[in-house]
């Protein structure tokens, strides 16, 4: 017999109904890139978020990407990711977040910096790890 998830998750993967736990994993990493992109993103972003300091928004940033990706291998990607949702939601992230600080090696008045990454992988972490949680708590 199986469990919920795995009943959810094949269903989904049956189904074609992928798209509404990958779209907005590929929507956020989108947005990400594009602002990656900007040689001042500064100067398109309202100054509320910008008082949340370079460090808080990489950990915010990457957190919502987590639970994204989180819920994607949860529910849309077959048994064994769904088995290893936080890890795998984590590593992408991460992973994204490092290839994100190498693209602005290419971006001018942009530097990459590792201090940037490790705050990726703190919000990801934190991000993945507290849906689940979450989730758990909740009954899910």
């Amino acid at each position: 017999m199986l469990n919920t998830t795995q009943a959810i998750n094949e269903r989904a993967t049956e189904t074609g109904r992928v798209w509404p736990y990958w779209l907005p994993v590929v929507a956020w990493a989108g947005m990400i890139f594009y602002l990656s992109s900007q040689s001042h993103p500064d100067e398109s972003l309202p100054s509320l978020i910008l008082d949340l300091g370079d460090r808080a928004l990489h950990g915010i940033e990457y957190g919502i990407l987590s639970i994204f990706c989180y819920r994607a291998f949860r529910h849309a990607a077959g048994a064994w990711a769904a088995r290893y949702a936080v890890l795998l939601a984590i590593v992408t992230s991460t992973g994204y977040g490092f290839t994100d600080e190498v693209h602005q090696a290419f971006v001018p008045f942009r530097q990459p910096e590792a201090w940037d990454v490790l705050m990726d992988a703190i919000g990801a972490t934190v991000g993945a790890a507290g849906w689940r949680w979450m989730g758990r708590w909740r009954g899910r």
